[in-house]
């Protein structure tokens, strides 16, 4: 399973968020292959899941992937809540 973190310019908050998933993938036993991006590049790469805020899950809209909005990048229960709810292991 590939899943991408996105944010605005994929450097800063899209590995933030990474590491985040990652954390909270391995919490639940669940193995994938995560990335970070930034929003443009997102849009034409190939993925399961894509992992980002509401406002930039708008220009991502028309995607194969599954979008999973997180709005705080920082905030674990979030994050976890929204992988338990969304991605399921493969």
């Amino acid at each position: 399973m590939k899943i991408l973190t996105v944010c605005g310019l994929g450097q800063g908050t899209s590995l933030i968020l990474k590491m985040n998933v990652e954390q909270a993938l391995g919490d639940m036993g669940i193995r994938a292959d995560v990335e970070h991006t930034d929003v443009s590049t997102a849009s034409s790469m190939n993925a399961d899941y894509i992992i980002t805020s509401n406002e930039l899950a708008e220009s991502l809209q028309g995607h194969k992937a599954k979008i999973v909005i997180v709005n705080n990048y920082f905030d674990m229960d979030e994050i976890n809540e929204a992988v338990k709810a969304n991605i399921e292991a493969s």
